[in-house]
């Protein structure tokens, strides 16, 4: 088709429209410069001012409350404490799930807000119910302290403080002295220091003298606490003037402590050196922390080798800049190297989110520059180099411009906000190419490269730019409503990504008409690439033509074609199940440069024993190659993570319990992932755990939100005996499962108690009472703090201790040596009193949302680590127990016959049962409500299409390409060897949006084209020669946007679904589209248009060009702009119309198993086979006659739509009877409609529907 043939192409439309209006305000206006210049002014503002963090901004406020009721057992603090405090906060609104844990003496509720609630207002809530709740506490128990924590809480930098030289009590008075002048530091948070030992003033009351004196441990105490008091008594006024009078003493030092009298007895002074050793010393070591250098140390580096450490912690205020917080942390603290702290105390840096963060976020800006410049150079290549110049300032302008709107949003610039911006290039960019080369085009036909063609040409492709923006919103903005961490996680995704879709809408309408036409090509440029693309052209048509029509003319092969697409489709989706070649993941493991160690012994463990395991561990993952330092918390916390925050690891704070943290060199630095390097070390440590009865985990950091563990089986049942019974087994179940590793339960080991049983006969008679004897027992068994000495040069307080000595209180005979005193003043010794008994520590008691539980973990390993593979693993195993009869639980329930993969039911306790939880939850609530997601993003994309074509058989045929992206994504991931994770699931759902961009300009062109006369094979043919460039350039910047985050381990799954998924998408677009236009050729032909508008719905492509038609608007009917003003209509005949395509596919399908049969059936129909024949003579002899008695003419030409233009052929007949009549379709589609030969597609309905074979025509081709 030439330029000539068009009707009037470069006149204007009166109508401009949205798009046209723009265009016209900003393509000569000065104030373009300066709208583009405040883009880029407010995006670098907003590159600026928007905060940078690793991760995005969670909002997930935890609260712990913990209550302590002396002398109560598990079940007395279950049933009075526990429950009801559950019950009260159950009710509050906002309110995920309740946790609660009973142990003798102490209760600890946790309460989990959903995913979004803020802190603060959750905060008042709790406190309002505590408040108006009091009354409930029972007599004896300690009011609730309330600890709420959040992820702003999560220390952002730890500096470790170790020496060979100094002890671990001295750097604790050092890193206290560094700590209070960081704190100095703006937008720093809450901070605090791992471990040291506190000074302490140590009096060590000996049992023995005690007795020989006559002196109890109450009078010491009392002496000294009576000692140290001033206060103000008052003041006078002599002289008119007034003085406070101030009275009193503070003891200062050890000497102090010990001049002061404790009795006098006959006669004789009693002083507290006489019965007790006091001394200023570091307190007993309850717990340690150690350093250790790694493998390789670099020259002049000290070695350490469980050095005595201390770690200072500190976090960020909320919203603030990590990165500019751990800079101005770190600079600080150069400050205080030799001033404040001594050369012989060493500090590293164990911990540095900032720097992390600003790694990665450098690490993406840089792979955002390269994704900008490869569409650029995609840009330049296909359209010269002046497109490209346009191309390069829009895109930036955008991306900016979409910080800026982040920042105004309170969103931070993290990996997931920069990976939608990344993403979002290869689709916004499309935009700008389809303006640019509209305006060329046209250019092109007048011959002039005028500003009113300019403006008509961004008229002319507005309303179905505009639609396909709004598709791909469409496919977006659902998923930022998915439930749990993964909801706002994500949500950068779809909400920047569909904000800089709409800003480069507005870029392409006011920008770049403005910059085409300040950088202007040539005319001759423009006819030199008219020419290629004529070239182009042809061999488009020929290959687009060689493949159709075979498979519009011959129904054995297309149904063979849609067979195989279907066949193949599902093959692939064997790669999930069974073969399990392509692995489901919530999210893969990310290359972190830390992991950690988590030990637990035998519950009763002495420190000792725990930390001399800890430290052959410690020495094992020395020589891991990697490993840079360690550091060892034997006793204590190490400080947490986001990780350990969901984990509650901040209060392992038992002698049984250590952590031990491993920092790796920088990812660029070593071949191996942090995986990798995690999954020697668990090889390297199990080993070294045998005979002791200790359990491990090897803690990565998630890549994604945390959850309790990787695997977790809630165990619940009628009774607390049968529940343990069944965590037990359940713990053996999950050791044998493969993929399973790290096994460990909740439930504690059974471990012995020393318990004073008072024989209150004696106690009474002596006068004693049982409060007495616990008093005593209490000041001697270590810790009784009376007080502090005053010394000013301390931040840290030096605590009085009133203790029996170590050695001595270790033996129970000289604790029974212990005098008590009644209230006469007589002392009796505690063995007259009672006796010391061994006797089982109380086993603590789990609840989850009101319901008791029980709770088995273990994590993911081997290749497949999906959660879902060792849950069914385990599954298998409890069906194939009892030689497969099944595991059977004590109350009888065959327990693989009560898991629950989803919510368990109401009353599920009644008999045992167990739920699954951990990551599965998160997993499929993710990926369930990414379903949702995707449902309604096709819904709102048939919805917009229903309005632009006002047909409901179009937007099938435009959307159904959609899930034929999984033939691209399946064996893409199966050939890249990464997991199908939420990212794919997210790249699948975006593909939606982008495939039907790509849709609607190959139905949008054939429409048209039939509009103005063409046949639908023609016209299909031409759209396919036209449109496939633009869908190439746009295919190959979405896969040049994607290439740059293929190595990302999160990110991976999206960028193979937009590579593979949008390549396969890409190329049976071509077909399948082409196709589903020929067989719905009446909707093509009778589709209502634009209804004015302001221009056509699409301005597609000049056959032959590559380019969008040209061509007049086409005047609608009574009711053309019905569809857009009957939206709601069309939803509610949504699902009638899906069902009727399906109904047509099936009916598609049956029909090629037909075809398989129908060789039978014409061995029968011979006869019919004569008939027919005889009847095709006849018709070649009539047609021969005609021809013969008179020229043929060409038909007369419909009034509208206007001819084509091209020539028609007249028909050609051959002597012999029985050959083909050739007719060229263009002849047959100018007739007119009443003698209008059928199409292709009608043709071989008709031959179905009247049972016999027509007259086949051969065309042309």
């Amino acid at each position: 088709m030439t330029d000539s043939q068009h009707t009037n192409p470069a006149a204007p439309h009166h109508n401009l429209g949205m798009a046209g209006s723009m265009a016209k305000a900003f393509i000569t206006s000065p104030l373009s410069l300066l709208l583009l210049l405040a883009f880029f002014a407010v995006g670098l503002l907003g590159l600026q001012m928007t905060p940078r963090q690793e991760d995005p901004q969670i909002s997930v406020p935890m609260v712990d409350i913990f209550v302590r009721y002396p002398g109560a057992s598990a079940q007395e603090v279950e049933n009075l404490i526990a429950r009801p405090l559950e019950s009260i906060m159950s009710e509050m609104t906002g309110v995920d799930h309740v946790y609660s844990y009973s142990a003798r003496e102490q209760a600890m509720v946790t309460v989990q807000f959903i995913v979004g609630q803020q802190l603060e207002p959750s905060l008042v809530k709790l406190y309002d119910k505590l408040e108006s709740n009091k009354d409930r506490i029972p007599i004896g128990a300690n009011p609730p302290l309330v600890k709420p924590k959040g992820a702003d809480d999560v220390p952002l930098v730890t500096l470790t403080l170790w020496s060979n030289e100094v002890d671990d009590a001295n750097l604790r008075l050092v890193g206290l002295d560094v700590l209070q002048i960081l704190r100095e530091v703006e937008n720093t948070s809450q901070s605090f220091i791992v471990d040291g030992r506190h000074e302490e003033l140590k009096v060590e009351i000996l049992p023995e003298r005690l007795a020989t004196f006559g002196v109890s441990l109450e009078q010491v105490a009392n002496a000294i606490r009576m000692a140290n008091s001033q206060r103000n008594t008052g003041a006078v006024e002599p002289d008119e003037r007034v003085f406070r009078v101030y009275s009193g003493a503070f003891l200062n030092s050890a000497e102090d402590v010990k001049r002061l009298m404790v009795a006098v007895i006959e006669g004789r002074p009693v002083y507290v050196r006489d019965v007790a050793t006091v001394t200023e010393e570091p307190s007993d070591a309850a717990r340690s922390v150690g350093y250790y250098t790694g493998h390789e140390l670099p020259e002049g580096a000290e070695q350490a080798d469980n050095a005595p450490a201390v770690t200072l912690a500190i976090a960020k205020k909320h919203g603030t800049n990590g990165v500019d917080v751990a800079n101005a942390v770190l600079a600080k603290l150069e400050t205080l190297k030799g001033r404040i702290i001594p050369d012989n105390i060493n500090v590293a840096v164990t911990r540095n989110y900032g720097e992390t963060a600003k790694a990665k976020v450098d690490e993406l800006i840089f792979k955002l520059f390269v994704a900008t410049g490869v569409v650029t150079l995609l840009v330049w290549f296909f359209l010269g180099l002046r497109a490209a110049g346009v191309v390069l300032i829009v895109i930036p302008a955008v991306i900016t411009t979409t910080v800026f709107s982040a920042w105004l949003m309170g969103m931070t610039i993290d990996r997931v906000s920069l990976f939608a911006l990344i993403f979002s290039i290869g689709i916004l960019v499309d935009d700008a190419i389809v303006v640019v080369e509209n305006i060329y085009r046209r250019w092109l036909l007048i011959e002039d490269t005028d500003v009113e063609t300019a403006i008509d040409a961004v008229r002319e492709v507005g309303n179905p730019t505009i639609l396909a923006t709004a598709t791909v919103i469409a496919a977006l903005l659902p998923m930022g409503f998915v439930s749990g961490m993964m909801g706002p996680y994500m949500l950068p995704i779809p909400l920047l990504g569909s904000v800089a879709m709409v800003i480069s809408l507005f870029a392409a309408f006011a920008f770049t008409p403005w910059l085409t036409n300040r950088f202007k090509p040539s005319l001759q440029s423009l006819h030199e690439s008219a020419e290629k693309e004529h070239k182009q052209a042809a061999k488009m048509e020929r290959f687009f033509r060689g493949i159709i029509v075979p498979l519009v003319t011959s129904k054995a092969k297309g149904r063979l074609f849609l067979l195989s697409i279907v066949v193949v489709f599902f093959a692939f989706m064997l790669l999930f199940y069974p073969f399990k070649a392509v692995r489901v993941k919530m999210l893969p493991l990310d290359n972190k440069p830390e992991f950690n160690v988590v030990l637990n012994m035998p519950e009763g463990t002495a420190l000792p024993v725990t930390a001399n395991l800890v430290h052959t561990m410690a020495s094992k993952l020395q020589g891991i190659p990697e490993v840079t330092a360690l550091q060892t918390y034997v006793g204590t916390a190490s400080p947490f993570n986001f990780n350990g925050l969901v984990r509650h690891y901040y209060l392992r704070q038992q002698a049984w319990q250590a952590d031990i943290q491993v920092q790796l060199t920088d990812k660029h630095d070593r071949e191996r992932t942090s995986h990798q390097i995690a999954v020697e070390a668990r090889a390297l440590l199990q080993p070294l755990l045998k005979g002791t009865r200790g359990k491990l985990q090897v803690v990565e950091m998630p890549p994604g939100p945390p959850v309790l563990q990787s695997v977790v089986a809630e165990i619940y049942g009628p009774d607390a005996n049968t529940r343990r019974q069944v965590a037990a087994d359940m713990t053996k179940f999950f050791g044998q499962a493969a993929n399973l590793d790290d096994v460990d339960s909740m439930m504690e080991d059974d471990h012995d108690i020393l318990r004073f049983i008072v024989d209150s006969d004696k106690a009474q008679r002596n006068g004693i009472t049982a409060e007495d004897v616990n008093r005593t027992l209490e000041m001697a068994m270590g810790g009784f703090i009376l007080g502090d000495i005053k010394k000013n040069a301390l931040i840290d307080p030096t605590r009085i201790v009133m203790q029996v000595p170590l050695s001595a209180r270790s033996q129970i005979y000289r604790l029974s040596q212990l005098p008590v005193t009644n209230h006469t003043g007589q002392f009796v010794p505690l063995h007259e009193l009672g006796t010391f008994v061994f006797d089982k520590q109380d086993k603590p008691i789990y609840r989850k949302d009101l319901r008791p539980v029980e709770f088995v973990t273990a994590e993911t390993v081997g290749r497949l680590a999906a959660p879902v593979y060792g849950q069914g693993q385990v599954e298998t195993l409890l069906a194939e127990a009892n030689n497969g009869e099944g595991y059977v639980t004590p109350d009888g329930t065959r327990l693989v016959e009560q898991a629950f993969w989803l919510r368990s039911p109401e009353g599920v306790e009644s008999k045992s049962a167990f739920e699954w939880g951990g990551e599965w939850t998160v997993t499929w609530e993710t990926f369930r409500d990414m379903g949702i997601a995707f449902a309604a993003a096709l819904v709102l994309i048939y919805m917009l299409i229903v309005a632009q074509f006002g047909n409901f058989t179009l937007p099938a045929i435009i959307m159904a390409p959609i899930p034929l992206t999984l033939i691209g994504i399946v064996p893409g991931h199966w050939l890249m060897d990464a997991e199908f994770t939420a990212t794919s699931m997210i790249g699948f759902i975006a593909l939606a949006g982008i495939i039907v961009r790509n849709s609607i300009l190959l139905v949008d062109f054939s429409r048209e084209a039939v509009v103005r006369g063409e046949s639908v094979l023609e016209a299909v043919i031409h759209s396919c020669e036209a449109r496939t460039r633009p869908i190439i350039i746009t295919a190959l910047a979405l896969f040049g946007g994607s290439m740059v985050i293929l190595s990302d381990p999160i990110f991976q799954g999206m960028a193979v679904s937009l590579i593979f998924g949008g390549a396969v998408a890409t190329l049976l677009t071509l077909l399948i589209i082409p196709l589903g236009c020929i067989s719905a050729g009446k909707s093509l032909g009778g589709c209502p248009t634009d209804g004015g508008n302001g221009g056509t719905p699409l301005g597609g492509g000049s056959a032959g060009k590559g380019h969008a038609v040209a061509h007049e608007p086409v005047k609608s009917g009574k009711g053309a702009g019905a569809a857009a003003k009957d939206v709601m209509a069309y939803t509610g005949m949504y699902v009638l119309s899906l069902g009727k395509g399906l109904a047509s596919g099936i009916a598609g399908w049956l029909g090629a198993g037909r075809k398989l049969m129908q060789k039978r059936k014409e061995r029968k129909t011979a006869q019919q086979a004569k008939v027919r024949q005889q009847a095709k003579v006849q018709a070649a002899a009539v047609v021969a006659k005609e021809v013969a008695g008179s020229p043929v003419t060409k038909p007369a030409q419909p009034a509208a739509p206007q001819s084509n233009g091209q020539d028609v052929k007249p028909v050609q007949t051959k002597d012999s009877v029985g050959e083909a009549v050739k007719e060229d379709v263009t002849s047959i589609q100018n007739q007119q409609p009443s003698d209008m030969a059928p199409l292709p597609g009608e043709f071989l309905e008709r031959k179905k529907s009247s049972g016999r074979r027509g007259i086949k025509l051969k065309t042309d081709i």
